[in-house]
């Protein structure tokens, strides 16, 4: 029976304004600004979204007010002039051609950064406190200075009015300088913007008076705040349902956005944008308890929310009114026409991989989605073109990256046989999703095998391809995705019957023993999530990485949950050493550094994590013998997901 939603899909009023429905894409910085100005490729982005059916979506998180703010590290928008107001005005034209509302986000940032040495800035905070990210001392507010600080919210909110834009969201959440001004963790301040919780809520007071004397009333502002900083000390969910209170009471904002948590250490960033490890709707009994405190305010809320249907029981249980599907809608922003028409099943639903979001914007990296190659690249891929003349496909490979080649080129009209010698497709997808927390992983494989049947791809399970049996069903063109190969070094005992690779494991065909030695030359999840495996099956497990700590090209937002598993279950992490040999039950390794040995005894098992080679010798042998060959994914060179899927979409709009 299909699922009835009954409040999802109505509308709600804020402010003056009226929202279609109750899905909205919460504000984030999407590392596409270009010297601080809003682009095409940002404007392309959002209009996806508008596109695809959600009422309203907020860009430019974290947007600068002020040049004390730095927004270059993460390419944000620096709204510090009016020759913002013209990019303003495009992206809300391209919005609004959606019968969508569009907002964006303004802060600063206060200790919350980095300052930038060439521009001769310094950090601005209430107090000399540093963050324990960033760690970097700010200067302690002067009086001022925080008088220009509040004009500055004021004119760059007037900025945004002028551009066209239907509201605005003050960010007084993560840790940001209002909220680093509220919380007394971060507030030493003895004169009227210290002390009493009227002193330390008086600069975003003042702020929002400037922003009203700016704007207008009938213009739509609002604040994003926690439910709860969650660190021992600092503003509890009783603090911040008083917060809540008094900005309801003044009639300064017409919504509050609530989040979980902070941002003031990795724990807590990592949890403000929870990953699969997390539950779904991890934080929504915060914005409950808020809303709580504040009947007849608009509450907007996002918190891992991926399913249209979870998202309709918040909703008509009264604990949210709008809801934020932000990462869901990366995934998919077609994701609210599709629930509305009925087809849940063709949502790609996000996975909480956090790999193309969340992380990559934090290395400065525009945001994308580690399953949907379209998002952040609307331009290129954003389209589907039907085929001018419809071919014979024949893809080798049914892990990911041979899927979406099979999906996308039966999409565009072409005949396409997918041929996978396993008897199931989804590959490596399929093994990294069998580690502890890592289980919704799956969904990447699951989302493409049900749409290549849906679209009347003839897969063939268990099938080895070779040259003479691809060439025997006269392609027209043919996608080689054949994987990768666990890669084993050259090193002494590295063939010995007691060394397996994270693959053996993964799948369950490894015969471990109680003392197990990790080496680590991959350096992203692959080893710590065999770790994590072997130390629920109550194993021992020294991890031995060569760089600076294990696991060093994992995501902010990744790591430090994982890393709190690892270390509650025991494990140890050895950094800065190589693997030299194994000599039977001892491994020898040594520090990069030093060049020191150390001789691990007892060993029961040594995993190899140390990479993967092309498995691509069908590629090779049918160079020449086909009109269109294509690689993708591991068979180019093994790289994550992201690059696999890539790869596959690429290959089959070429075609």
């Amino acid at each position: 029976m299909a699922y009835e939603f009954h409040s999802l899909f109505t509308p709600v009023k804020v402010g003056r304004l009226t929202l279609k429905n109750r899905i909205y894409s919460s504000g984030h910085a999407e590392a596409m600004a270009e010297g601080g100005r809003p682009n095409e490729r940002l404007q392309r982005y959002h209009e996806g979204k508008a596109r695809g059916g959600c009422a309203l979506t907020i860009f430019g998180g974290s947007s600068s007010v002020h040049p004390s703010s730095p927004a270059a590290a993460w390419k944000q928008i620096a709204n510090h002039d009016d020759s913002i107001i013209p990019a303003y005005r495009a992206i809300a034209d391209a919005v609004h051609r959606h019968d969508c509302l569009v907002f964006t986000q303004l802060t600063h940032l206060g200790r919350r950064a980095q300052s930038d040495p060439e521009a001769g800035s310094v950090l601005l905070a209430p107090s000399q406190i540093p963050e324990r990210v960033h760690r970097e001392i700010p200067h302690e507010l002067e009086a001022e200075q925080i008088a220009e600080l509040v004009r500055a919210f004021g004119e760059a909110a007037r900025r945004c009015r002028d551009g066209g834009l239907d509201g605005i969201e003050i960010s007084m959440a993560l840790n940001h300088l209002i909220d680093q001004f509220w919380s007394p963790l971060f507030n030493e301040r003895s004169d009227e913007y210290g002390g009493s919780l009227d002193n330390r809520m008086r600069f975003g007071m003042e702020v929002l008076r400037e922003i009203r004397r700016r704007v207008g009333g009938d213009f739509i502002v609002g604040a994003r705040i926690s439910g709860d900083e969650h660190t021992p000390g600092g503003l509890t969910t009783r603090d911040m349902a008083a917060i809540a209170r008094r900005l309801a009471e003044s009639g300064l904002v017409d919504f509050l956005s609530i989040i979980g948590g902070g941002a003031h250490s990795y724990t807590l960033q990592a949890a403000a944008v929870p990953n699969m490890s997390f539950a779904t709707g991890v934080f929504v009994p915060l914005a409950t308890l808020i809303k709580e405190a504040v009947p007849g305010m608009p509450i907007f809320h996002a918190s891992r929310i991926v399913d249209p249907r979870h998202a309709d029981r918040i909703v008509a249980d009264g604990q949210v009114d709008v809801v934020g599907m932000t990462r869901a809608l990366i995934a998919d922003p077609d994701l609210p026409r599709k629930a509305r028409e009925g087809r849940l099943d063709d949502i790609r639903a996000c996975v909480g991989a956090n790999e193309g979001c969340i992380d990559r914007i934090y290395q400065g990296k525009a945001v994308t989605c580690v399953q949907n190659p379209a998002t952040g690249r609307e331009a290129e891929l954003g389209d589907v073109r039907p085929a001018s003349t419809p071919k014979k496909v024949v893809v080798v490979g049914g892990g990911v990256a041979g899927l979406e080649a099979a999906r996308m080129a039966a999409l565009r009209g072409h005949r396409v046989l997918l041929l996978e010698k396993a008897t199931e497709l989804g590959g490596q997808v399929l093994l990294a999703a069998r580690a502890p927390a890592r289980a919704e992983y799956a969904g990447i494989a699951r989302f493409l095998a049900s749409q290549i049947r849906k679209l009347g791809v003839d897969v063939r399970l268990g099938v080895a391809a070779t040259p003479d049996l691809v060439l025997a069903e006269h392609p027209d063109a043919v996608v080689v995705a054949t994987g990768s190969h666990p890669y084993i070094p050259s090193v002494p005992g590295s063939d010995g019957k007691h060394v397996v690779t994270d693959r053996d494991v993964l799948g369950g065909e490894a015969k471990v023993g109680a003392n197990v030695v990790v080496i680590d030359d991959v350096h992203t999840e692959e080893a710590l999530s065999t770790a994590e495996l072997l130390l629920d099956q109550g194993k021992r497990v020294e991890v031995i990485s060569p760089l600076f700590y294990v696991g060093q090209d994992i995501g902010v937002t990744s790591i430090a949950p994982l890393y709190a598993r690892l270390y509650t279950k025991g494990v140890v992490l050895t950094p800065c050493n190589e693997l030299r040999a194994v000599e039977g039950s001892t491994v020898v390794v040594r520090n990069v550094h030093s060049d020191a040995e150390r001789r691990i005894e007892a060993v029961d098992t040594v995993v190899l994590a140390v990479g993967s080679r092309s498995t691509d010798a069908l590629y090779r042998a049918l160079k020449g013998q086909v009109p269109a060959l294509y690689a993708a994914g591991d068979c180019v060179a093994p790289r994550g997901v992201h690059q696999a899927i890539l790869d596959g979409t690429r290959a089959a709009r070429a075609i």
